[in-house]
Parts: structure tokens; sequence; C-alpha cells
């Protein structure tokens, strides 16, 4: 079962990886959002998988049985997938805005500080 997440996140991180470096600003977005899930799955495996004892801890105990699930890494994971959706939420807003004042959502495009037609800036003093 390790095997299967683990191939998963490797995926989930390539492919996070590989929208990240477009040129556009969805695929950026889509991209940041794939690798955030990624990072929680990275989490979730490293927390153990199992479904023999849960994370309780009896009476007449102080630790927990050996074999059980860690509590601790679901709870990361709770807590950045809030995170993770706020930021996706403000690039996503922000994002939109861009479109809306410069008309495009490709990168190469969004030359407010360098427009093409201009020529380049002195090079000497």
């Amino acid at each position: 079962m390790d095997l299967i997440f683990t191939l998963t996140v490797a995926v989930f991180f390539t492919v996070g990886f590989y929208l990240m470096l477009s040129r556009h600003n969805i695929r950026i977005l889509i991209g940041i959002a794939i690798f955030g899930n990624a990072v929680n799955l990275t989490i979730f495996t490293a927390g153990r998988i199992t479904r023999l004892a849960p994370p309780i801890i009896p009476i007449d105990a102080d630790a927990l049985a050996a074999g059980t699930a860690n509590p601790l890494p679901q709870a990361l994971i709770l807590t950045a997938i809030v995170i993770s959706f706020s930021f996706f939420a403000f690039l996503l807003v922000l994002a939109f805005r861009t479109y809306q004042e410069l008309g495009t959502d490709d990168t190469d495009d969004m030359r407010v500080a360098e427009p093409k037609n201009e020529g380049l800036p002195p090079l000497g003093y």
C-alpha cells in the first residue's frame, strides 16, 4: 500500500511541477493545487497508513500500541488543506484581477514594466 501512495505522490509532484513551469496563469494555479495535494499525501504517508488498530490509548497504557497509525500527521493535513485552499483562492482572485487589468493570462504578454514596442534601456551612463 505504501508503494502505491509513493508512486501517486511522485506522479503528483511531477505533474504539479510541470504545470508550474507553464506560461499561462491558470495552469500555474492548477499546478500549485496539485503540488499542495502531493505534499499532503507525503505527510499522510509518513504517518503510517494502517487499519489494524485505531490510534486510541487504552486506560491502562501510557502510549499507543505498536502498529497504530500516528494521528498527528492527520491533524497536520487538515490544517494544511485549509491553508492551501485559502492560498489557492487568493491566487485565483489575483490571477483573475490580472486578467481583467491586462487582458491576458500569458506571462510573456504581461510586460507592463518593459513593453514590447519600446527599445532597450540605456546600457551605460
